[in-house]
């Protein structure tokens, strides 16, 4: 039988159990008691920080405290636009049945809480229109929202309305201190006896990540009641994910060229990009303009084997070109004044990835704009683009046309236009190109439909009931009424009367056998 997962055993079950942040447990408490008396300022809660520290854990130890209902959404879920409105969207705005099939009203109080985990992993088509339907919930959710993040600049890049619209709250790594409590806990339920110096090598080993330290522990108990300190020497060095801001950190302020270079490893960065990021700080980072100085040679001597790296194709020169942008820049710093301003970011790096969204839509809508009038879409780059956009600001019309004949989306048509996509000329334009008529059409379609289904002109010569013989009912009508012979008697006493002979137009009975007319069959 498999063994069960303590980190879903263990998971906390109320915000108590939170382990190292407990001022980020008290905010989000603070939040979720403000939904009690309506509908707050900021309706969407955002959780950043590393994996494995507990926003999950949190989110769904607030949900079981308040007694709400969870709607989740992670990684795993299909998270394309539609897929959000029909899930998340929906649970925001109306009531809903739980899992046990009771009605969950919000007049009653009843809520529930919908948590997009990993908010910042959305990617290419398979989650396209994601972003869109999540700007759309935080603005318009009756319910509670939680989005969980690794990155929130990520976030904060495809949308500005996540910054400004949503309450942060930031999870830090818990220390060694926390974990060994939690490692102890778990032993003491386990009935698994632990050695000191075992407890405090598998926090250490862990580097704040309180569910890797879990599962080294559930690993090491395996058919094991004791865990010693030799047993846990045997976990192997985990590899932690050590980012630029760390080595930079190590590199100018530190002063540590072994640390700098075991950094430097980790992060797994081309030396070029590490180049982008030396250029960018050394201006802020050197106490004086000889240090600069000395700090840009060393650089430019590092870029010189960069770029016999990319000519001669000898990727054994990048160890030259790292001694250099480490046990050079460090020489090159000889005053002991450290800076404590931010590490900035390579803006040549931010460039280029704002320019490789921008140059993927241009490309985008180059192409269907080629399609629509029948050229290529270097024509359009390089000749018509910039006729399209000039028209498209200024004509409604020519924006609905674009748009019906051309195809264009809700992003591509604001970035032809230089609007956002949620703006309301982008909104107006597809509401005039795609009116909401489809329920005219309906039940215009219905009569037509019913049509063919009337065979009713088909079986006219199925009436086999118009025979003659059935028309010749008013012969009746001929027979006794209108009988002329029976007066015949009357004749016989014109002859008595011979001057009546003169009176021939007595014959009047024949124009009287007219009713015989009175049906179309009798001549």
């Amino acid at each position: 039988m498999a063994a069960e997962d303590w980190t879903e055993k263990y998971r906390p079950q109320s915000l108590k159990d939170i382990v190292g942040n407990p001022s980020s447990a008290a905010a989000m408490k603070q939040w979720a008691e403000s939904w009690q008396k309506g509908v707050p300022q900021f309706r969407a809660l955002v959780l950043m920080g590393s994996p494995g520290i507990g926003k999950t854990s949190s989110a769904e130890a607030l949900a079981r405290e308040m007694g709400w209902e969870i709607v989740e959404m992670n990684a795993s879920d299909q998270r394309t636009g539609t897929a959000i409105e029909n899930i998340a969207v929906r649970a925001g705005n109306f009531n809903t049945f739980g899992a046990d099939g009771s009605f969950h009203s919000t007049r009653d109080g009843e809520m529930k809480l919908i948590v997009l985990d990993e908010a910042d992993s959305l990617y290419g088509n398979a989650d396209r229109g994601a972003m869109p339907a999540i700007t759309k919930l935080i603005r318009n959710t009756r319910q509670p929202v939680i989005l969980i993040c690794n990155d929130f600049y990520e976030m904060t890049r495809k949308s500005s309305i996540i910054k400004t619209d949503t309450l942060q709250i930031q999870f830090r790594k818990p220390q060694a201190r926390s974990i060994e409590t939690v490692i102890k806990r778990i032993c003491a339920r386990e009935r698994v006896i632990i050695a000191d110096e075992a407890v405090a090598k598998i926090a250490e080993n862990a580097d704040g990540d309180l569910r890797a330290a879990i599962r080294d522990l559930q690993s090491l108990a395996m058919g094991h009641r004791e865990i010693t300190s030799e047993m846990a020497d045997v976990l192997s060095e985990r590899e932690s994910r050590s980012d630029m801001f760390q080595f930079m950190s190590a590199l100018f302020r530190k002063r540590d060229a072994a640390y700098a270079k075991q950094l430097l490893r980790e992060c797994d960065v081309e030396p070029a990009t590490v180049a982008l990021w030396i250029e960018e700080n050394i201006p802020t980072e050197c106490a004086n303009k000889r240090e600069m100085a000395e700090c840009f040679d060393a650089l430019s001597r590092a870029d010189v084997y960069l770029g016999r790296v990319s000519k001669r194709m000898y990727y054994g020169l990048w160890s030259y070109a790292n001694d250099l942008m480490v046990d050079g820049i460090i020489n090159a710093l000889k005053s002991p004044k450290i800076s404590f301003d931010r590490i900035r970011f390579p803006m040549y790096l931010s460039k280029m990835s704002r320019s490789k969204s921008t140059r993927a839509m241009r490309k985008s809508v180059a192409m269907k704009l080629g399609a629509m009038i029948h050229t290529s879409s270097r024509t359009i780059l390089n000749e018509s683009l910039t006729f399209f956009v000039a028209l498209a600001k200024q004509d409604q019309e020519f924006r609905v046309m674009l748009v019906k004949e051309g195809g264009l989306e809700e992003d591509e048509l604001g970035f032809l236009i230089e609007a956002k996509p949620e703006s309301k000329i982008v909104k107006d334009t597809f509401k005039l190109a795609f009116p909401p008529e489809p329920k005219a059409e309906k039940k215009k379609a219905a009569p037509k439909a019913k049509k063919p289904a009337e065979p009713a002109e088909f079986k006219m010569p199925e009436k086999k009931a118009e025979p003659a013989p059935k028309v010749e009912e008013p012969k009746p009508v001929e027979a006794k009424p209108v009988e002329t012979p029976k007066e015949e008697p009357v004749k016989t006493e014109v002859p008595q009367a011979e001057p009546a002979k003169t009176q021939e137009p007595a014959p009047a009975p024949e124009p009287k056998a007219k009713p015989k007319q009175r049906s179309l069959f009798d001549f």
